[in-house]
């Protein structure tokens, strides 16, 4: 997964909730997590996403 600062990002549970929020910066190097969030309800949050994650990038509305 590769993201640039400014790109969106949902991401899903198991459950079928969903979270959105901006990529506000890129830990990683080339654009690779983990990456720092603010989502749309306001608060940050650093995040890896694993291997069963749920998340996309720009996604479509």
């Amino acid at each position: 997964m590769q993201a640039t600062v400014g790109d969106r990002i949902r991401i899903r549970s198991q459950s079928g909730a969903s979270a959105d929020g901006e990529i506000v910066e890129v830990k990683g190097q080339n654009g690779e997590p983990p990456y720092l969030v603010m989502f749309d309800d306001g608060h940050h949050s650093l995040i890896y996403p694993g291997p069963n994650s749920n998340c996309e990038i720009n996604p479509e509305a």
